[in-house]
């Protein structure tokens, strides 16, 4: 049996949000597997108020104790003064935290969690791991989320490199991160891991169509699945003209299951502006346990990242989910190593440009694709080779074995 190590998990999500739930949480447990049973995880989120919050935060609270991992939750506020200030009253929590409860590493996941982890580090001379390590200050300025003379920008710009020299190990999201991170942060590390976002292969995999599930669905519609939020990152109305020229080719067969917290007053306003039926649309939203069976009921799916140079070091989960499931992917270009794996794998389509020719150029490579019966296995075998678990219970083995 291993010694005891204590370890604070620092997100910068919320205990409730999807990516905490299907992203860091499969990897936490991993974690967890190679530790000894007196060791502890605690494991920090921040959280946006909501009318439910203290019920949402004891349920969540207590479901987390029940795998062993305790939950230390602040809420969060958009940034400004009032934030600011509540994030020095954060740092001295963390502090307290780490000493009064003797943890041995600090594990903070991708570069918003990697700056408070570095702080704490420095604070109490714990050993830094950083984990999913991705570009995020320049991603927001080629997004135009942020301007590249901007505080945000400089602020977490710095606290990247700082964190990335502080760190003993350094997990990234892509391989090209390794070589991004020497040239633009002139930093080279003795030794880097490289995880995709893996999948759990025994939840995602084909089941047989429930259409009592959507009632909008027959056996002979031509579904379009996507999971996730439109902007920032994603591409937004260009999403939905994809769909209107999908709706033009495939007629009323056309259905687009739309797994989202976007409101229906977002979604109908993309529609008009695309001259979109909203009927095309069926908006749900369902924890990500029953994401499976909703994938299941889907021909093929989309993954719209914007196509900056910064999301090539990116590693977007829903495509090892479609892939898992068998789904061939409209996917735009230069994303992680997934661009590539599709267009080199004959499994779904690379959107080169963003207009109507490529949209339709698209919808007929995955109409054609969908004839071979021999698809769906050759794509889960994608999934089994590159995004299987097996990549990242080796990589927190030998970090914490």
């Amino acid at each position: 049996m291993s010694r005891t190590k204590n370890i604070l998990v620092i997100t910068y999500w919320g205990f409730n949000s999807s990516i905490l739930q299907s992203y860091a949480l499969p990897y936490i447990r991993l974690i967890k597997k190679n530790l000894s049973s007196n060791s502890k995880i605690l494991l920090f989120t921040l959280t946006p108020r909501s009318r439910n919050a203290t019920k949402d935060y004891l349920k969540a609270k207590e479901d987390f104790n029940k795998e062993g991992i305790t939950l230390i939750n602040f809420n969060y506020s958009p940034f400004g003064f009032i934030m600011g200030l509540k994030f020095i009253y954060i740092f001295f929590s963390l502090i307290f935290l780490t000493i009064s409860n003797r943890i041995n590493y600090i594990h903070a996941w991708c570069t918003p969690g990697g700056a408070i982890g570095y702080i704490v580090s420095i604070f109490t001379g714990k050993p830094l791991i950083l984990d999913s390590f991705e570009p995020h200050a320049q991603s927001m300025v080629e997004t135009k989320t942020w301007k590249k003379d901007g505080f945000m920008f400089k602020i977490l710009f710095k606290l990247e490199k700082l964190q990335l020299k502080r760190a003993v190990n350094v997990i990234c999201a892509a391989e090209g991160m390794i070589a991004y991170s020497q040239k633009v942060y002139g930093l080279v590390k003795p030794k880097y891991y490289v995880k995709p976002a893996c999948v759990d292969l025994d939840l995602f995999s084909k089941k047989e169509k429930d259409l009592s599930l959507v009632k909008e669905l027959g056996q002979s519609s031509r579904v379009c699945i996507y999971i996730g939020k439109f902007g920032d990152i994603y591409l937004s109305q260009e999403v939905f003209d994809f769909f209107k020229v999908a709706s033009s080719y495939w007629g009323e067969k056309f259905k687009v299951l739309l797994l989202t917290n976007h409101s229906d007053e977002e979604v109908n306003s993309f529609c008009e502006s695309s001259g979109l039926n909203n009927k095309v649309i069926i908006k749900l939203f369902v924890e990500h346990k029953f994401v499976p069976q909703y994938l299941s009921l889907a021909d093929f799916g989309i993954c719209p990242v914007k196509s900056v140079p910064t999301k090539e070091y990116c590693t977007p989960i829903k495509n090892a989910e479609y892939w898992a499931m068998g789904l061939p992917v409209v996917i735009t270009k230069n994303i992680s190593t997934d661009s590539a794996l599709i267009h080199d794998n004959n499994i779904g389509y690379v959107l080169n440009e963003l207009n109507n020719e490529e949209y339709t150029n698209a919808v007929k490579k995955i109409d054609s694709l969908l004839q071979d019966k021999t698809l769906e296995n050759k794509i889960r075998k994608i999934a089994e080779t590159h995004r299987n678990y097996s990549i990242a219970e080796n990589i927190y083995h030998s970090i914490y074995s």
